[in-house]
């Protein structure tokens, strides 16, 4: 696990260079186990830095959200680097991003965090319900350990760790300029059960699953705002001439957001899984995304996400490729 101080000294002294207005990291909660996103503009705010497995947020959406920042008039936009602190799972969306051209790789700053996985905070607040003081969790061994209101509770880690990591191919960030400690060697992989079992329903299972999974949708959109690769300025589920979707929240209109925006996202999905932890009516979006994930690897040999000197997976083609589904 990454040391604190080390993170702390080293942002202090990337928050100091000139070339830099911005650090992207992670502080404590305002209550329970919670983390949150921080965003550091000087050295004095550094010590309210922290890496602990409950930093589950993907920070690399942050980035995107920066370059769309509106400048007042008559100000100059601010060029400067941003620098972000990624984990593994998440450094894959940094590099699908630059992949796609949302930015230069110049334009950042990256403090890689070897992970060895996060909790999922569902599972931690259903263990330990109604704690509202500020708690700590910390990995020791194959426990975690959670301490709070002077208490000290040790659960194995398999019962809080999130699905993501227990199929986590790149626990050590795949781009970085620092790395706060040791590389992780990959201690899981994806087999897609989870797919496969879906994959054994019929059309008309698979139908009822769904159409009780999109019934539940309010259309808050948190998925689509939460999502690293959701950075189109404009988004055509919001566009109103053409429409090509209604603002009725209503199955029909329910299942053409979410199909449109999984199709938005395959060869390009990092199985970040922000898009499912938001959720506010737990709809398992992931599942959608991961079968497309699937095929995607099965049919192009391409994971997303892994190489930012490739071009986008959708942005080419080679003369061989299947055609026999062409109409």
């Amino acid at each position: 696990m990454v040391d604190v101080e080390r993170l702390r000294e080293i942002a202090r002294e990337v928050i100091s260079r000139d070339d830099v207005r911005q650090l992207i990291g992670y502080r404590q909660g305002t209550y329970g186990f919670r983390a949150r996103p921080a965003f550091i503009t000087s050295p004095e705010e550094v010590d309210q830095l922290i890496f602990s497995p409950a930093c589950v947020n993907n920070l690399a959406t942050y980035l995107t959200l920066e370059e769309k920042l509106p400048v007042p008039r008559g100000q100059e936009p601010d060029l400067r680097k941003v620098a972000v602190m990624v984990k593994g799972c998440d450094s894959r969306a940094l590099v699908q991003q630059m992949e796609e051209k949302a930015y230069e790789r110049e334009r950042i700053v990256v403090l890689g965090i070897p992970c060895t996985g996060v909790v999922d905070m569902d599972k931690v607040e259903k263990r330990f319900p109604d704690v509202l003081s500020r708690g700590e969790i910390t990995l020791e061994g194959d426990k975690f350990v959670l301490s709070f209101d002077g208490q000290r509770e040790e659960v194995p880690k398999e019962e809080l760790l999130a699905d993501k990591c227990k199929r986590c191919r790149y626990p050590t960030p795949l781009v970085y300029d620092q790395l706060l400690d040791e590389a992780v060697e990959r201690f899981a992989d994806d087999d897609y059960s989870d797919v496969l079992e879906l994959e054994k329903r019929s059309a008309e299972e698979k139908w009822a699953y769904w159409e009780e999974k999109f019934s539940r949708c309010i259309r808050c959109y948190s998925c689509r705002n939460v999502c690293p690769m959701c950075y189109c300025e404009d988004c055509v589920l919001d566009r109103l001439n053409p429409q090509w979707m209604r603002r009725s929240v209503d199955i029909s209109e329910n299942t053409a957001y979410h199909i449109a925006r999984a199709y938005h996202l395959a060869g390009r999905c990092i199985q970040c899984g922000e898009c499912q932890r938001v959720c506010p009516v737990e709809i398992p979006l992931m599942e959608l995304n991961r079968k497309f994930y699937k095929d995607v690897e099965e049919l192009y040999d391409y994971e997303p996400g892994t190489d930012a000197e490739a071009p986008p997976l959708l942005a080419t083609f080679k003369v061989d490729d299947r055609e026999d589904f062409i109409l």
